[in-house]
C-alpha cells in the first residue's frame, strides 16, 4: 500500500514539473533551451530542489513533452530553442482551466448541478483513469460509477478535456436543476440549502 502511495506521489511530482516546464515555454512561445530550467525553477518557486536536479529533470521532462507533441526543438538566431506546439497550447490552456476550477468559485451558488458522465471502453482504460484523476484534482465528486458532480460552471474545462483526450461523445456534460438526495453533496461542497 505504501509503495502505491509513493508511486502516486512521484507521478504527481513529475506531472507538476512537466506542467511547470510547459508553462514556462507557453508563456514565451519559444524559449532558448538554456532558459528553460531557470524559468521552470522560478515557476516551481525553488520547491526545495537543487539547481542541478531541476536541470536534469527539465531535460527528462522536455523529452516527454516532445514525445507527446507539446513542444519541439527549433533553432533561432543560432541557438537551440524549445517551441510550444498547438497541442502544447491546448495542454497549457487545460492546466489554466484546471487551476481556475480548483480555486475560483462564484460567491453564490446558482443551485444547478453539473454532471459529467462518461462511457470510455476498457481498451482506453488509461484515458478513463486520467479523466477520473483530473476531475478529482479539479474538485469534482464521484456521484456513482462514471458520473461526477460539480456545483459550478465547468463546461470549458470538460470541453478542453474532451478535445485534448479525443473523447468526443464518450463524455457527456449536463446541467440539472434538481438532484435527488443531494444533501451529502451540498455538505461536501459547503453549499447552503
Amino acid at each position: 500500500m505504501g509503495n502505491l502511495e509513493t508511486e502516486a506521489g512521484k507521478e504527481r511530482r513529475k506531472d507538476y514539473i512537466q506542467q511547470a516546464v510547459l508553462s514556462a515555454v507557453a508563456v514565451a512561445g519559444i524559449l532558448a533551451l538554456t532558459a528553460v530550467a531557470p524559468n521552470t525553477l522560478q515557476l516551481l518557486g525553488g520547491f526545495g530542489r537543487k539547481k542541478y536536479r531541476i536541470n536534469y529533470q527539465t531535460k527528462t521532462v522536455l523529452s516527454r513533452l516532445v514525445e507527446k507533441g507539446y513542444v519541439r526543438f527549433a533553432h533561432k538566431d543560432g541557438r537551440k530553442c524549445v517551441e510550444i506546439t498547438s497541442a502544447g497550447k491546448r495542454a497549457a490552456n487545460l492546466e489554466i482551466q484546471l487551476n481556475a476550477q480548483r480555486t475560483h468559485h462564484p460567491k453564490k451558488w446558482d443551485k444547478r448541478w453539473r454532471l459529467v458522465m462518461f462511457d470510455i471502453p476498457e481498451r482506453r482504460k488509461t484515458d478513463r483513469d486520467h479523466l477520473r484523476r483530473t476531475m478529482m484534482e479539479a474538485g469534482f465528486q464521484c456521484f456513482q460509477d462514471s458520473v461526477w458532480v460539480f456545483p459550478y460552471d465547468c463546461e470549458d474545462l470538460i470541453s478542453l478535456l474532451k478535445i485534448d483526450m479525443h473523447l468526443g461523445n464518450a463524455v457527456r456534460y449536463a446541467i440539472v436543476e434538481k438532484l435527488e438526495n443531494d444533501a451529502a453533496l451540498r455538505k461536501y461542497f459547503k453549499l447552503g440549502s
